[in-house]
């Protein structure tokens, strides 16, 4: 393992993190592991007072369930000793003050801090007049962000400090402090921000949905991990679908764009699906059953069959709940246009797919209806699996006793 190479995911436990913050953290985790070296988490709870319970554990859940797995866990409030000593070896060399029980940082009047940003290879500086002396340590002795983030980056020894551009800002105030504490600082890069189709930045505050509201609602991990890393990063050839093993092999700050990426669900939606058709239909199977239980309850045989053209619809794994109860546990209804299409399909002897498909096309014809109407009448909405594969499935008495 090359030692040099060390990278920190860290969140604040504010609230549960949005898909924007997840892939910060994925961008961190394959940067460490196209590098070999090691990925930390960072539990950077200083701010005592916005601490949301759970957010931590969602965290965890969401990136153990992306596959990113981290080499060591650190939680700052329990390093608060650390921060003091180091806060006091400030005040003592004169680069701090204490003020009404708090210490602010004095920070240079003239000259300028840059550094070279590794996204977009360029060199970035602010002129130190511009910077206002800033608080380091509270007065309930708990780390301000700027103290903390330092001192941990350095005693952990990370090598590259990969995260959003929204702490362009903040760089400066970190670079004059590891200047003050005579320590090297660690290679910045500046990931561009996630963007809704709006134009706007994704925000918890806007309502940009989780990881876990994905997996939910029935998006494969490999699909979601895979959509995330496309956020500013282009592999070669412009791919759009790439396993875990490609990404890893492939990925490289030099090749992450510094424009905003653009967070688009339906693009999620399609690729998705493309990994609903690739993926085996035990491992489809056990993870509906995860986000729908209920669903082990029921005639698992027809389940299994079920999938079989589900898996060529689905774009979503949560779809299939509404796709197949109908035909396992149907509710009565009075429908015309199902008696009439039951009557027409009663004349077919040879009961497979497409004895029953130039039945239901003739149908359509003659009732001039078109085909969402019958899944409207049948399941509840406009669309639905395969109708003649399904009724292959069902049996010709099952779907005439579901039709009549």
């Amino acid at each position: 393992m090359d030692s040099k190479i060390k990278v920190r995911f860290a969140p604040s436990p504010t609230g549960i993190l949005h898909v924007g913050g997840i892939r910060t953290a994925l961008f961190n985790y394959f940067f460490a592991r196209s590098k070999q070296g090691e990925f930390v988490l960072r539990n950077e709870d200083t701010d005592q007072a916005r601490k949301v319970e759970g957010s931590v554990e969602a965290t965890l859940e969401s990136l153990k369930w992306l596959g990113a797995d981290w080499d060591d866990f650190v939680t700052q409030s329990e390093r608060l000793d650390e921060y003091r000593n180091y806060a006091n070896q400030l005040l003592e060399k004169g680069h701090a003050r204490e003020e009404e029980g708090a210490v602010r940082f004095i920070t240079p009047n003239e000259g300028t801090t840059k550094w070279h940003d590794l996204i977009g290879d360029k060199d970035i500086s602010f002129e130190n007049s511009d910077i206002e002396d800033f608080i380091i340590l509270k007065k309930d002795s708990y780390p301000t962000y700027h103290l903390a983030n330092v001192i941990d980056d350095h005693l952990m020894g990370i090598s590259h400090v990969i995260r959003g551009e929204d702490w362009i800002p903040s760089a400066p105030k970190h670079l004059m402090l590891y200047e003050a504490f005579g320590w090297t600082p660690p290679q910045f890069a500046h990931v561009p921000n996630v963007m809704g189709t709006d134009g706007k930045k994704l925000s918890k505050r806007r309502g940009a949905k989780s990881v876990l509201d994905f997996k939910n609602e029935g998006y494969l991990s490999e699909a979601l991990l895979n959509y995330l890393m496309l956020l500013g990063w282009s592999p070669k050839n412009d791919r759009e679908v790439l396993s875990r093993d490609e990404i890893e092999k492939e990925f490289s700050l030099e090749r992450v764009n510094s424009a905003p990426a653009i967070f688009d669900e339906r693009k999620l939606l399609w690729m998705n699906g493309e990994y609903i058709r690739r993926t085996p239909i035990s491992n489809l199977k056990s993870q509906i059953l995860e986000i729908n239980p209920e669903l082990g309850d029921l005639d698992q045989e027809l389940i299994d069959k079920l999938l079989v053209p589900a898996q060529t619809r689905m774009k979503k794994l949560i779809e299939f709940k509404d796709y197949v109860l109908p035909f396992i546990n149907p509710v009565t209804t009075k429908s015309p246009l199902l008696n009439r299409l039951g009557n027409a399909l009663e004349t077919v002897m040879d009961w497979n797919n497409d004895k029953i498909m130039e039945v239901i096309v003739s149908f359509l014809q003659n009732e001039n209806v078109k085909y969402p109407q019958i899944y409207q009448d049948l399941i509840g909405q406009k669309q639905g699996l395969p109708l003649g594969e399904v009724f292959v499935i069902l049996g010709k008495e099952k779907t005439l006793t579901l039709l009549k």
